[in-house]
């Protein structure tokens, strides 16, 4: 048997102003911030949600290894959320968020979703999306 993945662990995006990218995920999309003493020594930031986490890394000052092109803007991330996408809405209103698009079916992983889109400070687009 060949060998697999099984699951996601992590992902790494890339920001100009750490304070606010973890302000938005944190305040807006209500994951966690935490600080974590990486392998190499250094002290990095995460978010944590569930079971998965976001590193993040400075533009410019990014830890090595690291993607050939990191940038700020690059990524399009699809969050599932058990919150009903209408109080999605409101949420994100009272908050100043835009909705650049939805609710709108879309396709998942597991299969049928519903779906708003956002940006993050950094221009990334986020998918919040409920199973159907």
């Amino acid at each position: 048997m060949a060998p697999r993945v099984t699951s996601l662990d992590h992902l790494v995006l890339t920001t100009h102003d750490m304070e606010a990218c973890i302000g938005f995920y944190t305040g807006v999309l209500g994951m966690e911030a935490r600080s974590f003493a990486a392998a190499d020594g250094t002290t990095r930031q995460a978010l944590h949600f569930g079971a998965q986490k976001i590193n993040l890394h400075r533009a410019g000052a990014e830890f090595a290894p690291h993607a050939r092109r990191p940038m700020p803007g690059s990524a399009d991330l699809c969050l599932l959320s058990d919150t009903p996408l209408e109080a999605w809405q409101a949420h994100l209103a009272a908050r100043g968020i835009a909705i650049e698009e939805g609710p709108v079916a879309r396709s998942g992983a597991t299969g049928p979703i519903r779906s708003l889109y956002i940006r993050d400070p950094d221009g990334n687009l986020i998918e919040i999306s409920e199973p159907r």
